[in-house]
């Protein structure tokens, strides 16, 4: 069967301006303000595709033109050993990641993997300019696994102090290159470093928060979930490290409410950061839309102490119109911080009760969500859904060989931009 590409327009969170995707647009052209852009899709009603395999079955919330191979959709059960231990009733656990008995077989153990699956379906089979993608870790691992497994030209930019999250359990091909901003650098870093590479026409941005294939992949965190529980959830955990996965399923959200056959309430938001790297928790206790200051020097300090590094943006998509702050204000809820203590605490706790290691990020939310609980934040009758980001690592490294992918090139990304470019085009010669 051939697959028809998604119909959708795009918006502007700022302005309501409908326009068409000219392709890879990331911004709307004619707005003045800084503002993300979403996807307004033609299929109204969410029905999960039949005659679609994993990720893809979600392909009509999805600004997909094609489908890519070897794909995996989230994973939602009910908790009952999790539930039990906090006093819930109807806990939900959305799982990313590896563990085969429960269905879940994301290769690299992260929900990543439905970014990388979306953004890389966006992409025209034609396309000819390499796409450049920035990470902390986990999404550099999926984007580098689906590009590696069909084909397509990546150019990757992690931290090289992040370089151990970019295992695998076989050779990447060639198609996939590694750059690392240095030593003591942070996600920050490799952004800027990825920046100037994009100055040459021969690459394109992936484009991060701005990009709504990432958004949307991200989203059907949330549609897994509804499929399972049939309504919307009361509430909804997660740990952040920019906020683009709470505003994914909150923009999912928005398009359940417009189907009408799952409820008509917006879920309460909780996500979460690793203390001491909480920029948008200490704006949002301000309840200002202006970030509070940060540093480069004083967020390069903060990630080195986190041990969930991924969740560590100092510029996340948190001020713009459409971004995190306008997603707590329109759903409510509150932002937690989490300790270093807390999050190994319930990370032992999670294995023990559910058997499954999960990663530090995903122990930042599971900790937020025992926070709620005893504050009062959430009822032990509501629906809730906990967003388990990653996990299944330890188990997939166990029952695979594991290879280390390692940088080709270390590049300060201070370094003039001609000679970071002339660098990397060496690269794909």
């Amino acid at each position: 069967m051939t697959f028809k590409p998604t119909k959708y327009t795009l918006k502007c969170c700022s302005t309501g301006h409908l326009f068409e995707d000219a392709g890879w647009s990331l911004a709307d052209p004619e707005c003045n303000c800084p503002s993300l852009v979403r996807a307004e899709y033609a299929q109204k009603k969410f029905n999960p595709r039949k005659d679609l395999d994993g990720f893809y079955r979600y392909a009509d919330w999805l600004p997909v033109r094609r489908t890519l191979e070897k794909s995996c959709a989230p994973v939602t059960y009910r908790s009952e050993a999790l539930a039990s231990h906090l006093g819930l009733e109807n806990l939900y656990i959305t799982f990313s990641g590896y563990w085969p008995e429960k269905g879940a077989r994301m290769e690299t153990a992260s929900f990543k993997e439905t970014e990388a699956y979306s953004v890389c379906a966006r992409l025209p089979e034609d396309n000819r300019k390499i796409m450049v993608v920035a990470s902390a870790g986990n999404t550099a691992r999926a984007f580098a696994k689906v590009c590696s497994d069909n084909n397509i030209p990546v150019l990757i930019s992690i931290p090289a102090d992040n370089i151990d999250a970019l295992w695998f359990t076989k050779p990447l091909n060639d198609c996939v290159k590694i750059i690392a901003s240095p030593a003591g650098s942070d996600y920050f870093d490799a952004i800027a470093l990825s920046d100037k590479v994009c100055t040459c026409d021969k690459f394109m941005a992936e484009g991060g928060a701005k990009n709504v294939a990432r958004r949307d992949g991200m989203g059907t965190t949330l549609l897994s979930a509804v499929e399972v529980i049939g309504k919307i959830p009361d509430a909804y955990f997660q740990a952040i490290g920019s906020g683009t996965g709470t505003i994914a399923v909150w923009e999912n959200n928005l398009r359940l409410i417009e189907d009408g056959r799952f409820g008509s309430h917006k879920m309460r938001l909780y996500p979460s950061q690793n203390d001491p790297f909480t920029i948008m928790y200490d704006s949002w206790k301000l309840r200002s839309r202006t970030l509070v200051p940060m540093t480069a020097d004083e967020a390069r300090a903060a990630s080195a102490e986190i041990d969930a590094k991924v969740l560590s943006n100092r510029k996340p998509p948190y001020s713009l119109a459409g971004g995190l702050f306008d997603a707590m204000e329109d759903a409510s809820g509150e932002i937690f911080k989490v300790s270093n203590d807390q999050l190994h605490h319930w990370k032992q706790k999670f294995l023990e009760l559910e058997g499954i290691d999960i990663h530090n990020a995903a122990a930042v939310a599971v900790a937020s969500l025992e926070s709620a609980v005893r504050e009062g934040k959430v009822q032990k009758d509501e629906i809730i859904m906990l967003n388990i980001t990653g996990g299944g690592e330890e188990r997939a490294k166990t029952e695979n060989e594991v290879i280390y992918a390692k940088p080709m090139l270390v590049l300060d990304p201070d370094l003039p931009t001609e000679e970071i470019v002339s660098e990397v085009l060496k690269l794909f010669q």
